[in-house]
């Protein structure tokens, strides 16, 4: 008998009376994070390279041109890989999303392969499908949670950093060689904030951004 990675390793797998197809969909968050684990992964089944999909996408960006491509081309009955359950979306309500429409609208079968239990091949009567359905939201809700604290300690990380007078971002341009006379001119009244902004050539906002930090260095 055929072992599960032979029968993929064959571009297709029966089913019904039609031989389904089977992918594989990767997706890194940027384009700089690395997709080697789940590539490896799916090319140890054997899936074909151009059934694998994947995409490099921001989370503010969350287009996903490549899953979008593979939508198009399932048809019933097609068998679709993915690492983990996160993979499918951003939050919760993605992921249950995607799940419904991949197996309702689609009738497609999933396998998550960091989880076994996510199997849609398996326990296709009613208790199986009731477990099934119990698994996916848990691990739905523990992928977003996981997230949401992975930014909490990023932002504590951030402000941690800064209070120790850490700074982020671009090096501020240097000060105009005027700046010490206009800043003490506009100090003593003798001219208006928009008229110092003026010859120091920076918006008015920035003079005082600015001649805020320079009197707070002074008095260091």
């Amino acid at each position: 008998m055929l072992t599960e990675r032979q029968i993929i390793g064959t571009f297709c797998w029966r089913k019904g009376t039609r031989m389904a197809n089977v992918y594989g969909y990767v997706r890194v968050s940027t384009r700089d994070q690395n997709e080697d684990r789940q590539m490896i992964a799916l090319q140890e089944l054997n899936i074909p390279e151009k059934n694998i999909y994947m995409d490099k996408q921001s989370g503010k960006d969350f287009d996903r041109p490549m899953y979008k491509r593979l939508l198009r081309r399932l048809k019933p009955d097609d068998l679709v890989y993915i690492k983990s359950i996160d993979r499918l979306g951003r939050n919760y309500e993605e992921i249950l999303e995607q799940w419904r429409i991949l197996t309702k609208e689609k009738r497609v079968d999933i396998v998550v392969l960091d989880m076994p239990l996510l199997d849609t091949r398996r326990g296709k009567d009613l208790m199986g499908t009731f477990l099934s359905d119990i698994v996916l939201q848990v691990l739905s809700f523990v992928a977003e949670n996981e997230r949401t604290n992975i930014r909490q300690r990023q932002a504590e990380g951030i402000a941690a950093a800064k209070a120790r007078g850490v700074r982020f971002g671009r090096p501020p341009a240097p000060l105009p060689a005027n700046f010490h006379s206009v800043y003490q001119r506009w100090k003593a009244g003798k001219i208006t904030g928009l008229v110092a902004a003026r010859e120091c050539g920076m918006p008015m906002s920035t003079f005082r951004y600015r001649a805020d930090v320079y009197e707070k260095a002074k008095l260091l």
